[in-house]
């Protein structure tokens, strides 16, 4: 089982202080994750526009980090704009038809998150013999990187595999509960279904946008698919489930998630066994650069879908070496459309610059081979099922016998933190730890957003995991392992929800908030302090660009929503930040400047 992180007793910033300040979205959860580390905080909270932050310290040179909402002129001022020009706002209002914002504070936690991987990484590199390089993030660098694989399927060769079109879970039974279906196999979809009497078109119809709904953030569902549901009681649902194979997770309100949660870090680290290791086992042959402190690392990743394979990628981006473990015949989703060049665009958008290799890890010659692998490697990272490396002789345990200055690096769904959990997929999770609710105001039904939040979320918790055990090993010279979760991600997202119910508060957003206003052709997005102020004005008659001069003559800061991501590639907000990899795929930039 995951260690839970109540047993936590090594922290990687231990000793050492922080002072940070700028805007309470971005500080807070850098803060509380920095605090979870070890650090502690001195002095007051520094006020201004930019969130910064300090660390200093037990022998390191003093660490900044320094984040803004997005370039100077671009006019993106908080979280309302970033994701209106992100992209965001459109993704997650496909199921719905229109754009939409997210109620969360998505991007500006994603920034706090990257901020403390970028001072991790920094003291990580001066460890390694690398000068100290002050960080800088940006929320539309953060907002960029949640997007990319919609991006990259936008700027592909081919269109979409699934019809992009409104509609979605969750699904409502007889007595109006919503609820959340999940399943990766079409013949426990279509017994499910069977065993509520639906009609064989609407099984056969529904499987594609059910299966192509993580990658299209939509499912336009034949509408007696959801007749069906309102017919049965939860009862029934809940056995039909059962019969076959597939799972249904009620919607849990925010309050009662506050009623459970147990107060844990979102990730665990704990030392692998044996005493410590040499201090030079990670000692470049070569001084990293500033910018690439994990240059000379080497990562064996055997990661699937979006969290793992995406936690590998940012380690990439920091110069580690990445090499994927696939499956004989290779990674599946290499070919899945949209394509660029032959190869899946989305795939290319998390595995791009990675090393691969072929391993059959039901053949005891090939799980010999990759412990062989690990007992070289600096990091092994995977998400495999629960119970899935004990099996296969690939745990933490059996990789310290080879290696015990590994880092090894689970993410997983819920960290054995739920009684009873349902499957550990991004939707489950947002269905049951009232992600619904967070995500969408007072008014609008709660329904978890058909954008990744939380693998994407869970991807960046990965990877500061992973950065957290590495600066950890360099300080102790020991080995460590560390778990991540969706779940954790989840709870990094809703507390700020979740305070509000501590204190009494209702925990959701007023109506309307975050909603962008339509023009004669296209939608604004008024930043969240001058929301009320652009509603006065009457605007779905002008033009964007004249409806916008109008808000600022008024002194409303507002800015167009992105709603073609393509369109992105020339952007004059983004300043020519998105290019073309080699193969044609859009990237986005590197989310730190490590400088």
């Amino acid at each position: 089982m995951t260690p839970p992180a109540t047993t936590q007793t090594v922290r990687p910033l231990d000793t050492m202080d922080v002072r940070i300040g700028g805007p309470e979205q971005i500080v807070g959860v850098a803060a509380e994750h920095l605090r979870l580390l070890g650090a502690r905080t001195e002095g007051p909270a520094a006020s201004g526009p930019d969130a910064t932050v300090t660390l200093s310290g037990d022998g390191f040179e003093t660490a900044r980090a320094t984040a803004v909402w997005g370039a100077p002129g671009s006019g993106l001022v908080d979280e309302a704009t970033v994701q209106a020009a992100t992209g965001i706002m459109a993704v997650h209002g496909r199921r719905d038809g229109a754009p939409a914002g997210l109620a969360a504070d998505y991007t500006a936690t994603a920034t706090a998150v990257l901020a403390v991987q970028g001072l991790m990484a920094g003291l990580i590199g001066q460890a390694r013999g690398a000068a100290a390089a002050p960080v800088e993030v940006a929320a539309d660098r953060a907002g960029l990187l949640a997007v990319s694989q919609y991006l990259a399927a936008a700027g592909a060769d081919e269109g979409e595999a699934a019809e992009l079109a409104p509609g979605g879970p969750p699904f409502t039974s007889a007595e109006g509960t919503l609820f959340e279906l999940e399943t990766l196999d079409p013949g426990a979809w279509a017994a499910f279904w069977r065993a509520l009497d639906t009609p064989a078109d609407a099984i056969r119809a529904g499987w594609r946008p059910f299966q192509f709904r993580y990658a299209t953030a939509c499912a336009p569902f034949p509408a007696a698919l959801h007749t069906v549901t309102r017919a049965h009681p939860l009862a029934a649902l809940h056995r039909a489930a059962a019969h076959s194979g597939a799972e249904i997770c009620v919607l849990r309100t925010l309050a009662e998630r506050h009623t459970e949660t147990d107060g844990a870090a979102p990730w665990a680290l704990s030392p692998l066994a044996g005493g410590p290791v040499p201090r030079p086992r990670s000692a470049p042959a070569k001084t990293p650069a500033p910018d690439l402190p994990l240059a000379g690392l080497t990562v064996l990743e055997a990661g699937r879908r979006i969290q793992a394979p995406l936690a590998a990628h940012l380690l990439g981006l920091l110069g580690a070496e990445v090499v994927r473990i696939e499956p004989p015949g290779g990674d599946p989703l290499r070919g899945m459309p949209p394509t660029t060049s032959g190869i899946s665009a989305r795939w290319l958008a998390l595995n791009r610059g990675k090393k691969a290799l072929e391993i059959d890890i039901k053949a005891e010659a090939d799980r010999g081979r990759l412990r062989d692998m690990a007992s070289q490697a600096d990091v092994f990272l995977h998400n495999w099922a629960p119970g899935k490396a004990a099996e296969l002789g690939l745990d933490a345990e059996d990789l310290a016998r080879v290696n015990p200055g590994l880092v090894y690096a689970y993410t997983s769904g819920w960290a054995d933190r739920i009684e009873n959990a349902p499957m550990g997929t991004d939707f489950m999770v947002q269905a049951r730890t009232g992600v619904g609710e967070a995500v969408r105001p007072e008014g609008e039904a709660p329904a978890p957003s058909l954008m990744t939040l939380l693998d994407v979320l869970g991807g960046l918790h990965g990877a500061e995991a992973v950065l957290a055990g590495l600066l950890l090993r360099e300080r102790t010279g020991r080995g460590v392992r560390v778990d991540s979760s969706l779940l954790g991600a989840a709870d990094t997202l809703t507390a700020p929800a979740l305070a509000r119910v501590t204190r009494g508060e209702s925990p959701r957003r007023p109506a309307g908030f975050r909603s962008p206003l339509r023009t004669a052709d296209g939608w604004i997005a008024p930043a969240d302090r001058h929301a009320a102020a652009a509603r006065g004005p009457a605007l779905d008659q002008l033009p964007t660009a004249e409806a916008l001069a109008l808000l600022h003559t008024h002194g409303i800061a507002a800015t167009p929503v992105t709603t073609d991501l393509d369109a992105l590639h020339h952007d004059p907000r983004f300043a020519g930040a998105i290019t073309r990899d080699a193969h044609g795929a859009p990237a986005v930039p590197t989310p730190w400047r490590l400088v």
